[in-house]
């Protein structure tokens, strides 16, 4: 199966290629068409970890090679905690020691944390060169690798450091999630949820339907690829009309406004991305209930389907309210004081804004505080 979504970008559109064994064709479809991506004999850094890289690094830097690239490779540690600037200080001398020119350029072979730094990486390493990206993790396929926003953490909150920086291209092989952890897959499976609600109520009536979720070994080939495309163009349906956040594109944060304050208390450790936003939509569902914008029979539903995938609903035990309530005033999405929720008002609509009152949202965030 292949299919391809267009992210028509007015200065840089490209395409996202959702193919089974799509990794091995990469080198191919960077230098076909009239004009290449990337031209042959261009140096390319292929960024990734030593366990992505052990899985599928070999068949990566033989797609690439074999093609006429020059390939090398920089290997960073994986996990959230890692995605700082001392990692994309690594980044930056391997191009150095390779020399990376204004017309080479870095591929991504991760997940969602390798896709943000070497993104970041490319955009700043002689004022931007081209990025490929080649997510390895279900979150990344269907969020991180699309849209161009790339960064890494600060001690204070997250991808508070950062760029827009459009890929050239996107290559997702469902295959490789046969190496994902289980957890790893429920994680991108929030993800997926959230675009049900905002966007594409169509495929939340699919994941309803579908018996399991929590596995990638549950879910069928037809399905998966339905996911990934469906997940896949509702990103690009909202990128391509607001490429860098001035208005709908706000609508992606679904959930992501507490979970990142979660992510952040737990110092990356202990609650994933997909986990910390899943528990983030929990509280903007809540929220919406107690403001009469949705209705409760649909926040049911929404909890029972991240149920059904084995994500949490809960905030973690030894949070403490205030903390949390000082966390959100370092999202990036604070404006004057005040922060700003995406809130659903039915499936596939949601509303952004900062009409939520302090007591509002601490009865919400005490009523989900888990007490073991």
């Amino acid at each position: 199966m292949k299919s391809i979504i267009p992210v028509p970008l007015p200065r840089q559109p490209y395409e996202v290629m959702v193919a089974t064994d799509g990794i091995d064709h990469l080198g191919t479809w960077l230098v076909g068409g009239e004009t290449p991506l990337v031209k042959p004999g261009q140096k390319l850094l292929l960024v990734s970890n030593p366990a992505i890289f052990k899985h599928y690094g070999d068949r990566v830097v033989a797609a690439l090679s074999q093609v006429g690239y020059a390939v090398e490779t920089c290997l960073l540690p994986a996990g959230e905690r890692y995605k700082t600037l001392k990692s994309i200080q690594k980044i930056y001398a391997a191009a150095l020691a390779f020399h990376l020119e204004r017309k080479s350029a870095m591929v991504a072979l991760g997940g969602g944390v390798i896709g943000d730094m070497t993104g970041f990486a490319a955009a700043t390493w002689l004022r931007g060169i081209s990025v490929v990206q080649v997510p390895t993790s279900l979150l990344a396929m269907v969020d991180a690798s699309i849209g161009g926003k790339t960064g890494v953490n600060h001690p204070q909150g997250k991808n508070l450091i950062g760029a827009f920086h459009q890929p050239r291209l996107v290559v997702i092989d469902p295959l490789v999630l046969k190496t994902l952890p289980a957890r790893e897959f429920r994680a991108g499976m929030a993800e997926v949820i959230k675009y049900g609600v905002i966007w594409d109520k169509q495929l939340f009536a699919m994941l309803e339907a579908a018996p399991r979720l929590d596995q990638y070994r549950y879910v069928s080939d037809e399905l998966l690829h339905a996911i990934l495309t469906r997940s896949c163009q509702a990103k690009a349906d909202v990128v391509s009309q607001d490429e860098k956040e001035a208005g709908l594109r706000a609508i992606l944060n679904y959930g992501h406004t507490i979970g990142h304050a979660v992510e952040s208390l737990m110092h990356y450790r202990g609650v994933n991305h997909g986990e910390a936003v899943a528990i983030g939509m929990v509280a903007a569902g809540a929220i919406a209930v107690r403001l009469n914008l949705w209705d409760q029979s649909l926040a049911a539903r929404q909890l029972a389907l991240l149920q059904k995938t084995s994500l949490p609903t809960q905030i973690p035990a030894g949070l403490a309210l205030d903390d949390l309530l000082r966390a959100l005033l370092s999202d990036k999405k604070v404006e004057a004081g005040r922060v700003n929720f995406i809130l659903p008002e039915s499936l596939g609509r949601v509303r952004l804004t900062d009409a939520v009152s302090d007591d509002v949202l601490r009865s919400v965030l005490m009523t989900m505080q888990a007490t073991v």
